[in-house]
């Protein structure tokens, strides 16, 4: 199977790569149209900021490309936060495969922001998340958050703060934590995604 990774200097594709490798995927890191359009597994990572990152994908004409896939596409991290349609960060637009606004987590006494590290989430039922407990903890680093969606299959809290860590629409799933860092539940949703039937 030709599953590749998106290149686009937002970070973590070592760790999304290693992931992969460990379930037996070799994958294809690149930022060439022409590969990414002909992938059969599309996964779309990155740790970083909103703006400089969409000013790359659009640099490379890969955000023209990532829109119109039909093959199975993962966003994980920033890349879920890209695939909306607004970003706080930056005031930068996304992509707009899923409709809503990414803002900043609101100050609280005590909180840290940004939220980092392992949080419970309430999973859906839902094709990726086959074979998991409803109930589980997900490693998440970040500081801006999606607060509701149409298409959400997985939330979380941070503080009080409810948010959508999971969407799901047609072909395209992302995710806000990063399963490339969540042991064996991460490792579970990574291979879910790769036997993902074509819709």
């Amino acid at each position: 199977m030709n599953v590749v990774v998106i290149k686009y200097n937002a970070g973590n594709t070592k760790s999304v790569i290693n992931a992969l490798e460990r379930i037996g995927v070799q994958p294809i890191l690149t930022d060439k149209p022409e590969l990414i359009a002909s992938a059969d597994r599309v996964i779309f990572p990155g740790v970083g900021h909103a703006k400089p990152a969409m000013e790359y994908l659009k640099s490379k004409g890969l955000d023209l490309i990532i829109r119109t896939l039909k093959q199975p596409t993962l966003g994980i991290c920033l890349g879920m936060q890209l695939m909306f349609k607004k970003s706080e960060e930056g005031n930068v637009d996304g992509m707009g495969i899923f409709d809503g606004e990414v803002i900043r987590f609101p100050s609280e006494p005590g909180l840290k922001i940004p939220h980092m590290g392992w949080t419970e989430t309430q999973l859906s039922d839902n094709p990726l998340f086959a074979g998991l407990n409803p109930q589980e903890f997900y490693y998440h680093v970040h500081s801006y958050f999606i607060p509701s969606s149409e298409n959400a299959i997985a939330k979380s809290k941070h503080g009080t703060t409810e948010f959508v860590t999971a969407v799901e629409k047609n072909n395209f799933y992302a995710v806000q934590f990063h399963p490339e860092k969540s042991g064996k539940a991460g490792s579970r949703i990574i291979e879910n995604f790769i036997n993902l039937p074509w819709k």
